[in-house]
């Protein structure tokens, strides 16, 4: 897991889709006053340059956020999130913290967990004159614990671990399950990619088997499988406690993202919610 670097992948059709999400239950949460615990338990070093050498070396952005500009008008939230992007400077691809702090008022509190050497020391640069944010170099899924329930009992969790080992998958399911014991009516995100691999294949039915609240399932493929069984061919995010209003403007949004970000036939999304 340590040796992942978002960099590589900044502004991918992944990011694309997690952002629009992440930005979508944000807003929401910013329609009441009270205040709302931001807890990102794999922040990555916040921000990403694209002209760097990492973001150069495959330039997946090009392939994600890139494909958003220009042609015909977005939906109003895929128009906003490339606002935000923009906002965070020339070439840069901002991360889920960066995103997060943009929407986040004066009361508002993030918790920014990270454990990669190289990554770390970026992501407390980034927010050492923030007194909103606290930045920490430890394991997410235990910050989270500690975290929760928030004070104010309103709060997003976003889980965005890098799968690069197979454990990977059960802390996931681990981390929601113990997450909704301490704090029940909290927005938790799941990011996770569609891999040939069986683990990955059967993340979203371990996530809703493990989830006793209201929840929304989106995907979004990109391209077929590769034939030999490796790479993303797309991503999904798992939503629980789900706001309302998110799977209609979802609906709105996933044409656009399967026909711009798309690069085959199979190029499709999915989208689907519990019964209550």
């Amino acid at each position: 897991m340590l040796g992942y670097r978002h960099a590589f992948h900044a502004g991918n059709h992944g990011d694309v889709l997690k952002h629009l999400v992440l930005r979508e239950c944000l807003t929401y949460l910013n329609h009441k006053p009270k205040p709302w615990l931001y807890v990102d338990t794999h922040a990555g070093a916040g921000a990403y340059d694209l002209n760097g050498a990492q973001a150069g070396r495959n330039r997946e952005f090009e392939g994600g956020i890139a494909r958003l500009r220009g042609g015909e008008p977005l939906p109003a939230a895929l128009a906003d999130l490339l606002a935000a992007v923009d906002a965070a400077g020339p070439d840069v691809y901002p991360g889920s913290p960066v995103l997060a702090a943009q929407l986040a008022r004066p009361e508002d509190r993030l918790r920014l967990y990270e454990l990669h050497s190289s990554d770390f020391p970026q992501l407390r640069q980034r927010f050492a004159r923030d007194r909103r944010v606290r930045c920490e170099r430890s394991d997410g899924y235990i910050g989270l614990r500690a975290q929760l329930p928030p004070p104010t009992r309103r709060g997003l969790a976003l889980i965005d671990p890098s799968y690069e080992l197979n454990s990977d998958y059960g802390a996931v399911v681990d981390a929601l399950r113990d997450g909704l014991l301490r704090f029940e009516t909290g927005l938790f995100l799941i990011w996770y990619p569609q891999l040939p691999q069986a683990a990955a294949r059967h993340l979203p039915g371990n996530l809703r088997a493990a989830c006793d609240r209201p929840w929304l399932d989106v995907s979004l493929s990109v391209q077929s499988p590769s034939r030999s069984g490796l790479g993303m061919y797309g991503s999904g995010m798992f939503v629980v406690n789900p706001p309302f209003g998110l799977a209609d403007t979802l609906r709105d949004c996933l044409p656009v993202l399967a026909g711009r970000l798309g690069t085959g036939s199979d190029a499709g999304f999915n989208l689907e919610q519990s019964a209550a």
